[in-house]
């Protein structure tokens, strides 16, 4: 509990955690609204459809972004990201006031938003090594990822309440707000979050961009874990984006209880990453392959589909088990990567996980529909379990400094 005290009256660092934990309260908002208004319109299907828009264009933006987060200050982009993103947002309301919602707009919405979402995604934790000390890192990634939890427990419950009470498209003002929120926070910030040093690509003789991703590359610690998130995204976004919708319009009751298993879920990732970043430590990939292998067994509670009770059970392990993955492979690529190569090396390996999520997206309703509920679960589970059991061989070897990595011989602390 001290360092999380401690981490949070550090002011520069604070402001950024609690701007990111407000725009996300509204995102868990937004996700939920966007899902509920598709589904109303056009069913099973075009959810499915919703999920790829979420998710596909995310690939697009994070080849952008990390130059970016490299090349200018983190608070200029992350500001001009939240403008933007607060415009879009707020475009479905505005067409409801005028008269009618489009029916492409929710998808043009979540087609913007997969598109920036690497932007915050790439760029505060880019910024945590700028914010804090060294032996803060577990910590910082924690709150991080309490922040994602503690926002998800409230926005989703609190958006199951009001699409019944105001309409899904009155929903969205509430994350267009949240954005310029976090755009007037991160303006406060005093301490310049410019790369720290002139750029790599920029020095002759130096790695460039391309050098850099095959530096990270040959890090055999960083490819097995990156490959095995991405296996976990897949599972992951079949359940989010549409098993757990389906389930709460057939089964369980509607929208608020949609809302209820996304806030299980979340809590489920506060207590996870509450435990994983109350001390300083290094990141296992043994703990992490034992982690992902249990968060796997979760997602066999979709198969009580008519008890919500057990259904819930399930989402919060997923989550409890799912958040600890997420701190100590975070930590575990600060720590060897280069920081000039944060931005880049971020954005790369964040696109890769969260790109293949619309793959799930897309195979989850046509197995729904021709395979049930049972064909469903069982893809999860194979997806997010096997590469957990897989990440075993590779454990103890996050002790092995990096291959090729310019800075190692400077560098005695890795993951």
């Amino acid at each position: 509990m001290r360092a999380y005290l401690r981490l949070l009256g550090s002011g520069d660092f604070a402001r950024v955690w609690f701007g990111a934990s407000v725009s996300l309260l509204g995102d868990g908002m937004t996700l939920l609204a966007l899902s509920w208004l598709v589904l109303n319109d056009g069913g099973t299907a075009q959810l499915g459809l919703l999920g790829v828009c979420f998710t596909a264009p995310v690939v697009l933006g994070g080849l952008a972004v990390g130059p970016l987060l490299d090349r200018f200050d983190k608070r200029t982009v992350l500001i001009a990201d939240s403008v933007l993103r607060a415009l879009c947002v707020a475009s479905v309301p505005l067409a409801a006031a005028l008269g009618d919602v489009p029916t492409a707009l929710p998808f043009v919405v979540a087609a913007v938003y997969g598109l920036l979402k690497m932007v915050p995604l790439a760029g505060f934790p880019a910024a945590i090594p700028q914010l804090v000390d060294e032996p803060d890192l577990d910590t910082a990634n924690a709150l991080e990822s309490l922040s994602f939890s503690v926002a998800t427990v409230v926005g989703p419950a609190l958006a199951g309440v009001l699409v019944g009470a105001m309409g899904a498209p009155n929903v969205l003002l509430i994350d267009a707000a949240s954005y310029l929120v976090f755009a007037a926070v991160v303006a406060t910030v005093r301490r310049p979050l410019a790369p720290p040093g002139k750029r790599a690509a920029d020095v002759p003789g130096e790695p460039g961009t391309k050098t850099s991703v095959r530096v990270v590359g040959r890090d055999k610690v960083i490819v097995v874990t990156t490959a095995a998130f991405m296996a976990f995204n897949v599972a992951d976004g079949m359940l989010l984006m549409v098993v757990g919708p389906w389930l709460a319009k057939n089964e369980l009751g509607g929208a608020s209880a949609l809302g209820a298993l996304m806030a299980s879920l979340a809590a489920g990732e506060f207590v996870g990453a509450s435990l994983a970043g109350a001390r300083a430590g290094r990141g296992s990939v043994r703990r992490i392959g034992w982690c992902q292998a249990g968060a796997a067994l979760g997602f066999l509670a979709v198969l009580a589909a008519s008890q919500p009770v057990v259904v819930g059970i399930g989402y919060f392990c997923v989550g409890l088990l799912s958040a600890p993955m997420t701190v100590w492979a975070q930590s575990l690529r600060m720590r060897r990567i280069p920081p000039e190569m944060h931005g880049r090396a971020f954005a790369a390996l964040r696109t890769l996980m969260q790109g293949t999520s619309p793959v799930g997206s897309a195979i989850a309703a046509p197995l729904l529909l021709h395979g049930g509920i049972g064909w469903t679960a069982a893809v999860m589970v194979a997806l997010a379990g096997l590469p957990g059991l897989w990440l075993l061989r590779y454990s103890g070897q996050e002790e092995t400094p990096p291959a090729g990595t310019p800075a190692t011989e400077e560098r005695t602390e890795v993951g």
